[in-house]
């Protein structure tokens, strides 16, 4: 439902999306039953002409029963919004796929540096791709993340995943995502980090497979340097 008016690109977006969607109808049922009440209770009892008000203790049962059952509904609801909850939790930070490649997601006061397995598809070797502010990944792979920060804290957020995990410094917290939409979305770091936190925006360019084995060849560096021009050979006598 959500998905027609908000992108999805991720396979686990949708989840995230229905929980949300389910807990603005819970909550906003109740608050307006509660509205309801309030203002009928307001007009009913309004101060008339002869009518002496009544004091009342709260202690007879009928007089209880309006909170106390609207109190054991909204507590059922709540045990209906925690399951809810914690299924996708687990399957979002608790369960992790088979993951096709890794990324490293370095963040600092102002930049986002991402390391890229190159063409041999590994980390730290030497066809590595170093970018900063800027990731490309290839729709349809599972891809895991090793994130880290060198000085505060920091979170990475790429809100068209649906996808949101502080970094701490001292620590690598690993995620994972699998995107499913094509195109160019925003990455950016909703911990206030500093006085340049605004200034800490980052793409994240989701491509198709031809597209990203092109984009590879192209960046590696192992693949410039053998690129380049052979040095001339031999010389004048």
């Amino acid at each position: 439902m959500i998905s027609k008016y908000v992108e999805e690109g991720s396979t686990y977006a949708g989840d995230i999306d229905q929980l949300i969607l389910w807990i603005l109808v819970i909550t906003g049922f109740w608050f307006m039953l509660a509205l309801g009440v309030f203002i009928g209770l307001i007009v009913k009892y309004t101060a008339k002409p002869g009518v002496k008000a009544k004091y009342v203790s709260g202690e007879d049962p009928k007089e209880k029963r309006w909170v106390t059952w609207p109190h054991y509904a909204t507590l059922l609801f709540d045990v209906v919004i925690l399951i809810a909850a914690v299924r996708v939790w687990t399957h979002v930070k608790i369960e992790q796929p088979p993951i096709d490649e890794t990324v490293r997601v370095v963040a600092q006061q102002w930049a986002w540096t991402f390391v890229h397995a190159g063409p041999d598809g590994k980390l730290d070797t030497d066809d590595d791709i170093r970018l900063v502010d800027e990731m490309h990944v290839e729709m349809g792979k599972t891809y895991g993340f090793e994130l880290s920060s060198r000085d505060v804290l920091h979170s990475f957020s790429v809100p068209v995943f649906r996808l949101k995990q502080d970094a701490i410094p001292g620590r690598i917290i690993k995620g994972w995502f699998k995107p499913t939409l094509l195109g160019q979305f925003d990455i950016q770091c909703t911990e206030i980090c500093g006085i340049g936190h605004a200034l800490m925006p980052g793409r994240i360019y989701v491509e198709d497979h031809d597209t990203h084995q092109a984009w590879l060849k192209a960046a590696s560096p192992v693949a410039a340097v053998g690129s380049a021009p052979a040095p001339a050979t031999g010389g004048t006598k």
